[in-house]
């Protein structure tokens, strides 16, 4: 017998081992054809393919181990693996960065991480001064403001967002909010780009909204009476008919 032959029957001596390996761990039935080998650190993992439903393309492999041609081979592990076109989840995703705007209901908690870099200790002197006011006032008692990198976040999302210069609404509207008369602005390092609507008749009453924001309801408004028809004008009085009979 050549030296390849007996590689050749070593080989498949191994290959047996490995396979009675994943069927005691995982049954006859969930182990499919052998699909190879590979070398890692000096051991030998097997390859065979799953029968497992659900596992498409997943790969049980069985690391066999053996200190030389003239001693035993010992199974190492057997493990379930994903092969390259094995279908699997996603990554997962902690809960914290999970949560989007509108999640949290009734009840829901969300702390801030100790490390959260949009806040920093109130204590620290800071870049706004509107902050610093509040953060000074006696009784406010709060530990941590907003950082320079918390307010450049919150002002890039209330730009982009429904009520930013770049809405639907925006686009349509008459004039723009920093114009009218129930624009309130904000105080401190964001008043020159935000502030608070005060109209109830507007879609963003109560919201911030972004200095280039508009609607309809804006205080200086005007409509073209020539073209239009007062609403008094379409009200009928349908006491006055007379009724046809037939």
């Amino acid at each position: 017998m050549t030296e390849q032959d007996s590689e050749d029957v070593r080989l498949r001596a191994a290959i047996e081992i490995a396979r009675d390996a994943a069927e005691t761990d995982a049954g006859a039935e969930h182990v499919g054809d052998y699909l190879g080998a590979q070398s890692e650190h000096g051991a030998l993992t097997h390859l065979f393919a799953s029968r497992i439903e659900g596992y498409r393309g997943w790969r049980w492999a069985v690391t066999l181990a053996s200190a030389g041609p003239d001693t035993p081979v010992t199974v190492s592990e057997v493990v379930l693996l994903p092969g390259p076109d094995a279908l699997t989840g996603p990554d997962w995703v902690p809960w914290q960065d999970r949560i989007r705007a509108g999640d949290l209901g009734v009840g829901d908690l969300m702390p801030s991480q100790e490390d959260d870099d949009r806040l920093v200790p109130a204590y620290l002197e800071s870049d706004d001064p509107g902050i610093e006011r509040l953060a000074m006032e006696l009784g406010l008692g709060r530990k941590r403001v907003m950082s320079r990198t918390g307010r450049l976040r919150t002002a890039k999302r209330w730009r982009g967002g429904e009520f930013g210069p770049r809405s639907d609404m925006a686009r349509s509207a008459p004039a723009r909010c920093g114009t009218c008369g129930f624009y309130l602005q904000l105080d401190g390092s964001l008043r020159a780009a935000f502030g608070v609507c005060g109209n109830e008749i507007a879609p963003a009453d109560g919201r911030v909204v972004h200095v280039e924001y508009g609607c309809g309801a804006h205080s200086e408004a005007e409509v073209d009476t020539r073209s239009a028809v007062p609403v008094t004008e379409m009200v009928y009085d349908d006491t006055n008919f007379d009724v046809e009979q037939r």
